[in-house]
């Protein structure tokens, strides 16, 4: 067995004609109660605008011409009441449950595809209907304007198609406003002619017909063949519960009202209906003593233009007044058979194609049909076609009747009305055989088989048949054929839900739980659906159904045979054969000939034409079967391959969970990782701060010696470049949680890489290599970017380049252009093959290579010089050979910044600060890190109170008020926030700076999600603390004015001509330095200085002014005092 496909939910979208329920007209399925907001005699109104139809009349004038009053009279009465009693239940069924004809078919008794052939049933109904209406107001044009028939047609039709498109909102409007000007001049001529002419109803009650058949006394067989034309208005039941459905629901309204509307607008039309007969019967005598032929005096329009006669004494007048009434009814008319077809086509084709393009599509298919048979002439054979519908219009009825008034009462089918797919047998043998039986019956006695009787009884034995096999059929089979599967209660809040197909929310009764799509349906998207194969109920469809009837009276093996590709086209062959021979027999017996011999050569022909057409629906079969066949195939194959997919993908999933556990896992491993280096760096920040605390102060202090100077500056860079060493371990977590900021700064270009240039040179001298510096082009003296990560960026790799060159060179080259600087590291080192190009980039990895000892190291310099590249929307490319050495290149933009926001001052050293003596209170439980802060400011003259806890702290500032605290973020028992907030809760408005050990934790805002936690504190330092960084924040929230050594000196100033001629160096020493300095070369300008100290070719003066230029990296100075070294140096000092 194949596998079952899974069905995915794909969400129907209807268009707009669809989509809007005022055009739809909830069309096949339930109608909403919300829907049901006219009154009872508002909908009873619309539905009675039926009984306008003049086909009623020209029926009752065809059969008293035909038959004879007498005969006429008890065929109506006859037809009448039988139409009143079946037409009871239905309207009762209909109303009660708010479905339409359709709906109600497949629930009592039909099935869901049963009721399919009830619907072309009915929708023939309709169009025939529509086209006999259009027809009388075609000949009604003609008489008035003379417009030919065939426009009138046209005309005839369209003019409906405006009035329905909106369903029941307009019509009722319609049939409201036309209702009273109809009466009018329905009744009007009635009371003239009974006032003028009394004799006119003798002569009509004595009339005998036209041919005398029956001399005016009762003929059984005249009064059959009068009861079968007037026998096809039973199925305007149907077009009646298409507007009934709108009552209001039952519980809601008036009991008495409800049930006079529902009997009125119901089967009360036949009342009407028989009047409407009646007058037609005597208008056609009527006409015909006026002169009119027989073969018009049926025609509505002469009847009613003789009937208007009688107001006037203008031929003319009476005809334009016949003409008007007669437009007038048939529009009322014609609206109802155009909406109520546009409903059965839907429910039809909804069926068969799976697709509903909405109401008004098949509005204009019913009106096109009915035009095509006005233009045959169908009001030409308007007894014959009328004879041979009413035998199947009655089975239909008849069948669908006797389940309501007879199988219901005695339990042989449910009580309610299910008419939801989901829930329904295809065929139901009940009503869907009894119609069959019945129409079979039927139609071999209306075409003579038994006797002349019979055929002139056949819509009576036809529904004698339907109510006795009816009953039969839901006996034998005990009912069990009207539900598939138990319907399952919907419980809502609000009495509605949502289909899972299209979106829309439905009541409670128009939604069914589809086990398919494991969810909620409507009953359109089931009715339109064709993916799920009625899954929910296999064993209820057709070919199942088939197959088990077939099972009762064949052996298994048989049936095997049968239900194979030639068994499919023998049972399609033989329905269209017999089909075929069905309608060719009906087509035989219809036509009259006038002798044998013509009857002879009709029937040759007859069988000539069924056996060419035989051999034509053969192939056509055959095709039909082979396509179907190989659409199975086609469907097997796809679920096939869906089950299979289907499968790889339960495989996907659970590869996906055990993914998603390592995942979690790896995860909560990196977590615990990045708990671990926050952890320990924190650890190391603490006695770092005091390192490069102290450091710091050494560096600054001028009673260390010269020769120990550059070991405190060794000690000072060692310890910035381990702080960050740590912050790099941080970076990751950072990059990885997508927290990592970048800041654009001012960064004075030459001097950062003076400093690397500086700092890798001791490196590689105590290594034993050589390293260079070559600038290529002038680089520009500020830049914007985040010095700290453009720093991290070069250290990483110009440490990486001197631990792994054992011998020979490392070089730093550097070059700007258009914006973009290039940091190219070159060394000769190990190299590193192209498979492990990529293995360098990531983290923790390190390569190994045999013959070469392992170097300590992280592992995370190159990962996080990538990433911090790619942030910063640069770069970075390698080449690299093994054994001759690497190129690590490294492209950033780093935008040319012309005018400073700052003019940079001469790095002094700071001795204090201009002002009031300032408070400072400094709270760490640590004491190594208060004493660093109080050697720091201490001799600045801050007065500085300590205190080793926050409770301290808050007792202390009950007698001390500080002008700005310093706090530790991390202490035992109440923290550095909680502290911040108790001091602030004291109304305490002073500055605080808030330092911590914790890098993650310069954060706090986004972490605590507080608003008002951003105006707690000023400030946020991160261990270890850089001294000028600490200055800068004190002066900016002091607002304190620094004094330095030798006095504030902002900006580095010489007058030129203080330079005499012979205080300059010579003038290709000039030049030297002019060019050097145009390209920011630090490193040469540093060599020249040094040779002009130690050969004493220039002025002291001139040598100092070099040297603080060269410290400050001003390399504008030092091309102001050597611009114009061609011979400008001597002009200069002469014109000094």
């Amino acid at each position: 067995m194949a596998a079952r496909q899974r069905i995915f939910r794909v969400r129907r979208n209807y268009n707009q004609w669809v989509a809007n329920e005022t055009l739809e007209d909830y069309a096949l399925r339930f109608t909403a109660k919300k829907a049901r907001r006219w009154s009872s005699a508002r909908v009873s109104n619309t539905a009675l605008g039926a009984i306008s139809f003049l086909a009623l009349e020209a029926i009752g004038g065809a059969i008293t011409l035909n038959y004879g009053f007498t005969n006429a009279a008890f065929a109506i009465m006859a037809v009448g009441f039988i139409i009143f009693v079946t037409g009871l239940p239905i309207s009762y069924y209909a109303s009660k449950y708010g479905i339409d004809i359709d709906l109600l078919t497949r629930g009592a008794g039909f099935g869901y595809i049963g009721s399919t052939i009830t619907s072309l049933i009915y929708a023939s109904f309709t169009f025939i209907f529509f086209a006999l209406e259009a027809a009388i107001m075609a000949l009604a044009l003609e008489q008035l304007f003379g417009i030919p028939l065939s426009i009138g047609y046209i005309l005839s039709s369209l003019i409906v198609i405006p009035l329905v498109t909106h369903g029941i909102t307009l019509i009722s409007r319609f049939q409201l406003w036309s209702q009273p000007v109809w009466i009018c001049l329905q009744l009007l001529p009635f009371i003239y002619i009974a006032i003028h002419d009394v004799n006119a109803v003798e002569d009509w009650s004595q009339f005998a017909g036209v041919n005398n058949e029956a001399g005016g006394s009762f003929n059984l067989l005249l009064f059959g063949a009068a009861s079968a034309v007037i026998f096809s208005l039973i199925a305007q039941i149907g077009e009646q519960v298409d507007f009934l459905r709108f009552l209001p629901p039952k519980d809601s309204a008036h009991p008495l009202r409800w049930w006079m509307a529902m009997l009125a607008a119901g089967p009360g039309w036949i009342g009407a209906g028989i009047l409407k007969i009646f007058a037609g019967s005597f208008l056609a005598v009527l006409a015909l003593n006026h002169g009119v032929l027989a073969q018009d005096a049926s025609d509505p329009t002469h009847m009613y233009r003789i009937a208007f006669g009688y107001l006037t004494s203008s031929p003319d007048f009476a005809l334009a007044m016949a003409g008007v009434f007669v437009v007038l009814s048939q529009l009322k008319i014609n609206v109802t058979n155009a909406y109520a077809g546009s409903i059965a086509w839907s429910n039809f084709f909804s069926r068969l194609t799976h697709n509903h393009p909405g109401r008004v599509v098949w509005l204009i298919f019913n009106v096109v049909i009915a035009l095509l048979l006005m233009e045959l002439g169908i009001y030409r054979a308007l007894e014959e076609i009328l004879g041979v519908y009413a035998v199947i219009a009655v089975a239909w009825v008849g069948s669908l009747v006797a389940d309501l008034i007879i199988n219901k009462p005695l339990g042989l089918s449910p009580p309610g009305i299910e008419f939801k797919r989901a829930y329904l047998y295809d065929i139901n043998p009940v009503g869907f055989g009894s119609m069959i039986v019945a129409s079979l019956i039927g139609i071999s006695a209306h075409m003579g088989v038994f006797n002349e009787l019979s055929r002139a009884l056949a819509p009576y034995i036809t529904l004698v048949s339907a109510f006795v096999v009816a009953p039969t059929i839901a006996w034998v089979t005990q009912g069990r054929y009207y539900i598939a599967r138990q319907p399952e209660t919907i419980v809502t809040d609000n009495d509605m839900a949502t289909c899972c197909i299209c979106e829309h929310s439905f009541e409670q009764e128009d939604i069914a739980v589809c086990p398919a799509y494991g969810g909620y349906i409507c009953s359109l998207c089931c009715t339109l659906d064709a993916r799920c194969q009625d899954r929910c109920k296999p064993h209820a469809r057709l070919s199942e159904q088939i197959l088990s009837f077939l099972g009762v009276f064949l052996p298994s093996p048989l049936i095997a045979r049968l239900n194979s590709r030639f068994g499919h086209f023998l049972a399609l062959m033989t329905l269209t054969a017999l089909f075929m021979s069905l309608t060719m027999t009906m087509v035989y017996f219809e036509v009259s000939a006038p002798d044998a011999g013509m009857q002879a050569l009709i029937r040759e022909l007859i069988w000539k034409e069924y056996f060419i057409l035989l051999i034509v629906a053969g192939v056509a079969v055959w095709l039909f079967v082979l396509a179907h066949e190989s659409r199975l195939v086609a469907h097997e194959e796809t679920e096939r391959q869906t089950e299979l997919l289907h499968q790889e993908i339960l495989a996907h999933e659970q590869t996906d969970m055990q993914l998603q556990k390592a995942k979690e896992l790896a995860e909560a491993a990196n977590n615990a990782k990045s708990r671990y280096l926050t952890g320990i760096s924190h650890e190391l920040r603490s006695p770092l701060n005091s390192v490069m605390g102290y450091a710091q102060l050494l560096e600054r202090d001028t009673e260390v010696p010269e020769s120990k100077r550059e070991a405190v500056n060794v000690i000072l860079r060692g310890s910035e470049h381990l702080s960050d060493l740590i912050e790099g371990l941080l970076d990751i977590s950072k990059i990885e949680a997508g927290r990592l900021e970048l800041h654009r700064n001012e960064v004075r270009l030459p001097k950062l890489i003076n400093q690397l240039v500086t700092m890798f040179q001791l490196q590689a001298q105590a290594k034993g290599i050589d390293f260079q510096f070559s600038q290529n082009g002038p680089i520009p003296e500020y830049v914007s970017a985040d010095e700290k990560r453009l720093r991290q960026i070069l250290i990483n790799l110009l440490s990486n380049a001197v631990k792994y060159t054992h011998q020979g060179t490392v070089e730093l080259q550097v070059r700007y252009r258009n914006q973009v600087a290039e940091f190219r590291v070159v060394d000769s080192g190990v190299g590193i093959s192209d498979t492990d190009i990529e293995t360098i980039f990531k983290p923790f990895e390190r390569i190994y290579q045999p013959g070469i000892a392992p170097i300590p190291g992280t592992g995370l310099g190159l990962t996080i010089t990538r990433l911090l590249t790619e942030i910063m929307g640069g770069e970075i490319s390698v080449r690299s050979n093994p054994g001759t050495g690497s190129t690590f290149t490294v492209s950033l933009m780093l935008s040319r910044i012309d005018n400073p926001s700052f003019e940079p001052t001469l790095e002094q050293k700071v001795r204090g600060y201009i002002g009031p003596r300032k408070r400072v209170l400094v709270v760490d439980d640590d004491v190594y890190q208060r004493s660093l802060i109080v050697n720091i400011l201490g001799p600045l003259g801050f007065e500085i109170a300590q205190a080793a806890s926050a409770e301290e702290c808050l007792s202390l500032i009950q007698g001390w008020q500080p002008d700005i605290f310093l706090l530790d973020v991390t202490m035992p028992g109440m923290s550095g926030w909680e502290l911040v907030e108790n001091v602030r809760a004291q109304n305490i408005k002073v500055p605080i700076v808030m330092i911590s050990a914790d890098a993650s934790e310069g954060q706090p805002i986004a972490e605590r999600d507080s608003d008002d936690y951003a105006v707690l504190h000023d400030a946020y330092l991160i261990k270890p603390i850089r001294v000028t960084n600490l200055l800068e924040r004190l002066a900016a929230l002091l607002d304190v004015k620094w004094f330095y050594d030798e006095g504030p000196k902002p900006v580095l100033q010489v007058p030129h001509k203080t330079f005499n001629h012979s205080d300059l160096p010579d003038a290709q020493t000039l030049g030297v330095l002019h060019d050097m300095a145009e390209i920011g070369h630090l490193q040469g300008l540093k060599k020249q200085l040094q040779k002009l100290k130690q050969n004493q070719t220039a002025d002291a003066n001139f040598i100092g002014y070099l040297e603080m230029a060269i410290q400050q990296v001003r390399m504008d100075r030092i091309i102001e005092v050597t611009q114009g070294t061609k011979g400008a140096a001597k002009s200069r000092v002469e014109g000094s």
